[in-house]
């Protein structure tokens, strides 16, 4: 029997390809694993002990972790299989914004990681009348532990439970993270995901048995679906964290995975790090690194080389990218990025130097996927996303008074679109429109579809609607292909176009620290601080040749008159308690960074 509910793959996965190494992460001594057995085993204790409480179906159980562990899959299960909603949360929010979702949800238990977690659950707790208790996922004197729930009476209930759960039902509330006002609470049934598991098993790479790495939070969809693409496939899963992957004792390594999924921000670092190793060669080693790097500016998927050109890269791929795939641990067959625009230049230099990099379109509405690049011959295309999953519908919804012609907003239809916001019916109605009789999701992002190999349509991302500027001259400005393009460039680490009811578009940009400290030393710049640095007269005017080089690629209207340099971090989470410039999957937080640095803009603007 094929699975229909969420809870289903790890039965799927004891039935036709039990794991030994189902599910791990590094502890003390080493990496730990659990078997699908044991899974099923400590899920089913937990699914008992939630009965032996009193939740019932329908019932709201939070989970909360700082970076992926193998309890989070094993309280997902227990949590769903008695007909509970498993309400996952982003753990670097504050003590307010968990009191705002369970109360909005309701939420009657939850399940927290260890350091600072339950103290800001617990702090919530107090305005939060359905809360009953909080059990830590890790031994804390005088906490509950959720080990403590655990009995060996009552699987009888869990199976009657089990039996009853449909797939249409409700399987989990997902609370976006917004860039501005209170998050939505997203209602996914285990069909709208199970769907999406369908489409994406026939995408990735991967044989039973395999090593995949996850590290993306697992209370975004993103990650959540992939797990259960993993569990479906028989696949070994290694949990850990962004700050655990690189170095020569880093989980990459340790694991050597044939997949995992990431968001083009982490790419962007390792290139970096890879960039500033060939910076600091000296001599023929240096002069190598770069032509090897050179050969990679040509690159389009299913691209032959022959003599000559195929020369060339084989002493590269020997001599250079050889030694990448070996930091990535040197059994990688595929790399899936998400949750942002993937730069074209990350996705060519990784895959030229054989780490193929695809790129994957949704949203948390969508359960998420709607359009993934393939691996097979003619499944991607440099620039695009690709073509769209089996089971979904894409249309583009034109309007020629703001896009481009053949752009304009990106809708969907299939069996993934969410069942709506929860507790907001107005907030669900306007994200739908009919069109000749059938409801279309609107994405609220912007694109266009475009011929793709072997005669198919692929889609492009131009940009978010409400993120489009209207300039004072009324021309309509996307400003993501301007950041992004710009971010290619190593001095670059983040940037955000300006401009909105202003007569040009100008941009604020986070200088790279360490790339920038290196020009610096090969320019004869004394360092001295990031503050000081960025007034530094040669610097300016190097930057300014940035935005020269850039600007021609894009209309008069988009191209960058001023800029300003900002000696800043933008981050996801913020430990003086201030609002971050970042959401948890690194989008630009535009109304706080426009508020932040309102003085600067402004001085941008002065003598206009």
């Amino acid at each position: 029997m094929e699975p229909n509910r969420l809870f289903d793959y790890i039965y799927y996965q004891q039935e036709h390809c039990p794991q030994k190494k189902a599910i791990g992460c590094r502890k003390e001594g080493g990496w730990s694993y659990y078997s699908t057995e044991e899974i099923i085993e400590l899920a089913n204790k937990v699914s008992r002990g939630l009965i032996k409480l009193g939740v019932q179906p329908g019932d709201k159980v939070a989970l909360v972790t700082y970076q992926n562990r193998p309890e989070w899959a094993i309280v997902d299960i227990g949590i769903q299989q008695i007909g509970a909603i498993n309400v996952p949360v982003y753990p670097t929010i504050s003590p307010s914004e968990y009191e705002y979702i369970f109360n909005d949800a309701s939420v009657t238990y939850c399940f927290a990681g260890k350091d600072d977690l339950y103290d800001k659950v617990h702090t919530a707790q107090a305005n939060v009348p359905s809360l009953k208790q909080i059990f830590t996922l890790d031994n804390q004197d005088g906490r509950p532990y959720w080990e403590d729930i655990f009995t060996d009476e009552g699987q009888e209930e869990v199976e009657k439970r089990k039996n009853a759960v449909q797939t249409e039902e409700l399987a989990t509330i997902i609370y976006t993270s917004g860039t501005t006002g209170n998050p939505k609470g997203v209602m996914l049934s285990h069909a709208n995901i199970v769907s999406n598991v369908e489409a994406v098993q026939r995408i990735f790479p991967l044989s039973t048995g395999e090593r995949v790495l996850s590290f993306l939070p697992l209370c975004h969809i993103f990650e959540r679906a992939a797990l259960y693409v993993y569990t479906s496939l028989g696949l070994s899963i290694s949990f850990t964290g962004t700050d655990n992957l690189g170095g020569e004792d880093g989980d990459l390594r340790a694991v050597k995975p044939h997949f995992f999924t990431t968001v083009p921000r982490l790419l962007e670092k390792v290139y970096e790090k890879i960039y500033n190793k060939g910076l600091d060669l000296t001599g023929a080693k240096r002069k190598l690194f770069f032509w090897a790097l050179s050969l990679t500016d040509d690159f389009e998927y299913g691209k032959k080389y022959s003599g000559l050109d195929g020369v060339k890269r084989s002493i590269a791929d020997k001599l250079i990218f050889s030694k990448w795939r070996e930091a990535l641990g040197g059994s990688i067959k595929g790399i899936v990025t998400g949750a942002a625009p993937c730069p074209v230049k990350m996705a060519r230099v990784f895959s030229a130097a054989g780490i193929p990099i695809r790129e994957g379109y949704g949203l948390t509405e969508t359960s998420p996927g709607l359009v993934v690049g393939r691996f097979e011959p003619e499944g991607a295309k440099m620039g695009t996303i690709g073509p769209t999953l089996f089971n979904v519908e894409i249309k583009i919804d034109h309007n020629s008074d703001i896009y481009r012609e053949g752009e304009g907003e990106i809708l969907a239809k299939g069996p993934n679109i969410m069942m709506g916001y929860y507790n907001k019916p107005e907030a669900t109605a306007a994200v739908m429109k009919e069109i000749d009789g059938e409801q279309w999701f609107c994405t609220g992002d912007v694109g266009t579809l475009v011929p793709g190999p072997g005669g198919q349509q692929f889609l492009k991302i131009t940009d978010r609607k409400k993120e489009l500027l209207k300039t004072s001259g009324g021309k309509y400005v996307a400003p993501a292909p301007i950041e992004n393009k710009l971010k290619e460039d190593f001095l670059v680490e983040q940037v955000m176009v300006v401009g909105e009811r202003r007569k040009f578009v100008s941009a604020l940009i986070l200088p790279s620290q360490e790339a920038l400290k290196d020009w610096c030393e090969n320019h004869t710049v004394e360092w001295t601080t990031m503050d000081e640095i960025i007034n530094h007269p040669k610097v300016i005017e190097k930057y300014q040749s940035i935005i020269n080089e850039y600007n021609p690629l894009f209309s008069k209207t988009e191209q960058i008159k001023k800029f300003h340099l900002l000696a800043a971090e933008w981050e996801p989470s913020k430990s003086d308690g201030t609002e971050s410039e970042l959401t948890p999957t690194m989008k630009l937080k535009r109304r706080v960074i426009r508020e932040k640095y309102k003085q600067e803009i402004e001085s941008i603007y002065a003598d206009v």
